[in-house]
């Protein structure tokens, strides 16, 4: 048994997803894996000022709902990020996220296996390059771990548009077979 952490990065009500984000999970959780899905939807994430006492210290300077979240992913083996695409890159809350959590890199952690799921109403395959590009570099900065996959949904741009698409089958089944 392995433990997931999902995050779902979309702050909008019926987002695409989000939706990709809870089948991933559902899968997960049917292979038999401790899961949490975790929505950044209502969280407090403030933005990192740069001043890296992280660094010595392990911890952020600001007291939001971020070192939570960090302790899940630290304590995870599989982390996946769901993202909708916002100018052919990741939402800007997912980014906030990534940057916050910079605490993070000088401790021990569990992850190794990272997935992303994206969805966009363009739908052409160049779509979510730089949203995997900018993971990529956050993946990295941490040597034990590594994308294990992506899966990307297009032509999916109003709430709820993503209802019935296939995409959501793939992603239970990505999780199902972490």
């Amino acid at each position: 048994m392995k433990k997931v952490v999902v995050i779902s990065t979309s702050l909008r009500p019926g987002s695409n997803s989000h939706a990709l984000a809870e089948q991933f999970a559902r899968g997960a959780e049917a292979a038999g894996h401790q899961v949490e899905l975790v929505t950044l939807r209502g969280k407090e994430i403030r933005f990192c000022v740069g001043c890296l006492s992280c660094q010595q210290t392990g911890a952020c300077i600001f007291k939001d709902d971020v070192p939570a979240i960090m302790e899940s992913v630290l304590n995870a083996d599989v982390v996946c990020w769901a993202t909708p695409i916002y100018y052919y890159e990741m939402s800007g809350q997912m980014k906030t996220l990534i940057d916050r959590m910079n605490a993070m890199y000088p401790k021990d952690y569990c992850f190794r296996d990272i997935y992303l799921l994206t969805t966009a109403a363009e739908d052409e395959p160049f779509v979510p390059q730089r949203a995997e590009s900018g993971l990529q570099g956050w993946i990295d900065c941490y040597g034990k771990c590594s994308l294990k996959g992506h899966l990307f949904c297009g032509g999916v741009g109003g709430p709820n548009e993503i209802a019935g698409n296939a995409k959501l089958q793939e992603a239970y089944t990505m999780g199902k077979n972490i």
